[in-house]
């Protein structure tokens, strides 16, 4: 079934919606909250919690894209279930890991004020990454947006794991300097 008739659905409220979603991103979103919780029981939640989330916010909202839409809530679902948990011991620690490489670059966001440089951060770090060469981005993506340990990643692009580490290093370095550039740091 097509995004557009899977939109369809949720906007008729139908609730083979849920089943659609399911068919169709079920294991795209299991495979974003696995590898930030690393955990079946919690990835399995996050995924029924993405299905009542999406419920119940479209509509209002139609999303461009569907599977960045189901994506984007899964892993905000998993990485507050991670905070949640507060232990190094599950998942390997990557996730906090992943989150200590890019607080070198990224400011933290906590209060009302810094939502606006929030939105601002979001509209550079897509700009950010469409200057990249396809394999960086990729990379970087693999890292951070889908929290990958570095050798799943080196096995993915047939890259050595050191390849992968200087790899991520550089294109954290040109974040930073990117967005000291433009004047959010």
């Amino acid at each position: 079934m097509k995004d557009t008739e899977i939109l369809d659905l949720y906007w008729e409220r139908n609730e083979r919606a849920i089943a659609e979603s399911q068919s169709a991103y079920g294991n795209y979103c299991y495979s974003i909250a696995w590898h930030i919780l690393y955990d079946r029981e919690d990835s399995d939640e996050c995924v029924n919690d993405t299905w009542l989330r999406a419920w119940n916010s479209i509509p209002p909202n139609r999303p461009g894209k569907l599977a960045l839409f189901l994506g984007t809530i899964t892993r905000n679902l998993s990485i507050d279930r991670w905070k949640g948990r507060q232990t190094m011991k599950r998942g390997s620690g990557e996730m906090a890991l992943a989150l200590d490489e890019l607080a070198e670059c990224i400011p933290d966001v906590h209060s009302t004020e810094d939502m606006v440089e929030a939105a601002e951060l979001e509209r550079l770090m897509n700009d950010f990454l469409h200057t990249l060469p396809e394999k960086d981005c990729n990379t970087f993506l693999r890292r951070y947006w889908y929290v990958e340990e570095y050798g799943a990643i080196a096995k993915r692009y047939s890259m050595k794991l050191n390849t992968v580490k200087t790899s991520l290093f550089r294109t954290r370095s040109k974040l930073k300097s990117y967005l000291e550039k433009e004047g959010l740091i």
